[in-house]
């Protein structure tokens, strides 16, 4: 397979650098929600996110999205013996297992629960009515497509990987994008500001790692 360009492996680097830069913003915001133990109000139900609030239904929604990436990505690795998609993949499990940690931990907090009653994506101001193939929102693969991954070798698996996780980033930047602007929280406001830096990053890389293939996204 074409080996990547010197630009290229400097923008990895940069990714891969950006993604603990993520994770230990996170971190830092999980901090600043936290409850002081010398507060005598904490993390009171008043000072906490309502349950039909954009915090919570991005955490909830995000946590699956990130899920599926996750799952994704183990496939992948054990599809391939190439270096650059698979350290593609331990990124996006590393940064993607993280976050998804720090939203159910938050939702914990709060006193919310970590599934939402109703259909997804209501916080954004409409929903999505999951079709039954396993696409639960916008960008997810669908279990057909999952199986064909899983079926896959070599450098078809690499470019099935590719776009479907490429559609997974677009639909959960514009997830992470509108939650930036309209989350009340620091905590959530930070990891989706974050987040939509982070995938239209990875969005960039993997339309070039496709075209080493001679593939279109």
């Amino acid at each position: 397979m074409t080996a990547l360009a010197p630009a290229r492996s400097t923008r990895r680097l940069v990714l891969a650098g950006a993604s603990v830069l993520l994770v230990a913003l996170g971190l830092v915001a999980l901090m600043v929600v936290r409850p002081s133990a010398a507060s005598p109000s904490g993390a009171s139900s008043q000072s906490a996110p309502a349950e039909d609030s954009v915090d919570a239904g991005f955490a909830r929604d995000m946590a699956i999205h990130h899920q599926q990436a996750v799952e994704m990505s183990f496939i992948v690795r054990d599809r391939t013996d190439d270096e650059d998609v698979r350290r593609l993949a331990y990124d996006i499990i590393n940064t993607q297992a993280n976050q998804r940690g720090m939203m159910l931990g938050w939702l914990e907090m709060w006193g919310l629960p970590k599934s939402a009653a109703g259909p997804p994506m209501k916080w954004m101001g409409h929903t999505f009515t999951p079709t039954g193939d396993g696409s639960l929102m916008p960008g997810m693969a669908t279990d057909a497509e999952l199986a064909a991954l899983t079926a896959a070798k070599d450098e078809k698996a690499e470019i099935l990987f590719l776009r479907l996780m490429t559609v997974h980033h677009r639909a959960g930047a514009d997830m992470a994008q509108a939650a930036a602007g309209a989350a009340k929280t620091d905590a959530i406001r930070n990891l989706a500001e974050g987040m939509v830096r982070g995938q239209q990053s990875e969005i960039g890389l993997m339309a070039d790692m496709l075209k080493d293939r001679g593939a279109k996204p």
